[in-house]
């Protein structure tokens, strides 16, 4: 089992490289760095928020894993 600080801390570094690859994409979509950059932002508010609460629920899950 993992602490809840070990999952945020991997959610947010998770969400930082979404974030910079949504950036890119919007930007390229669109052309504007501000559409981009709040598509990216919401997208990575969400998506931070989805995979805590994905992970907590797994961390809850012994299916899997092997206990020496």
């Amino acid at each position: 089992m993992e602490t809840q600080r070990r999952t945020l801390v991997k959610a947010v570094i998770w969400n930082v490289m979404g974030l910079t690859m949504m950036a890119l994409v919007g930007l390229i979509m669109t052309g504007s760095m501000m559409v981009g950059g709040a598509m990216a932002i919401v997208n990575t508010l969400i998506g931070l928020c989805c995979y805590f609460a994905y992970e907590r629920a797994w961390a809850k899950i012994s299916w899997g894993r092997i206990h020496g």
